[in-house]
């Protein structure tokens, strides 16, 4: 039975090649304005271009077993390209208006239709009796 050797992870093949990878990806980057909003997802392309070439390096420096390589890699790059892409904005007063203002007007309009329609006074015609 042959014992198959692994060769052990070559941290300096897999940062020198991953550094390329981040080049390509930083100089995409550049055309989108990520420093005023999430550029999520217009670059969702190139993100999973980045993610293959990563992962590639991984396997082909025999890091893969390293996650915490491949995770760093990714934890850099959302912390300086995606971080405004958690947090939510409130949005505009009038898009507020538009979707509280109709809610006020119909139970407006139902407490004067209730009121209306409890007020209302139907005369019924006597019965005639037998």
């Amino acid at each position: 039975m042959a014992v198959k050797v692994v060769p052990p992870c070559d941290h300096h093949m897999f940062d020198s090649n991953v550094d390329n990878c981040l080049s390509e990806f930083n100089s995409s980057m550049e055309t989108n304005s990520y420093q005023d909003r999430c550029p999520w997802p217009t670059v969702k392309r190139i993100y999973n271009k980045l993610k293959l070439c990563v992962d590639n390096w991984a396997n082909l420096s025999w890091c893969r077993g390293h996650r915490f390589l491949v995770d760093k890699v990714f934890l850099d790059v959302h912390e300086t390209y995606f971080s405004l892409c958690g947090q939510v904005h409130d949005p505009p007063l009038h898009t507020l208006i538009m979707l509280i203002a109709p809610v006020i007007i119909v139970t407006l309009l139902m407490t004067l239709l209730c009121s209306y329609l409890t007020n209302w006074n139907i005369e019924m015609p006597e019965q005639p009796q037998l």
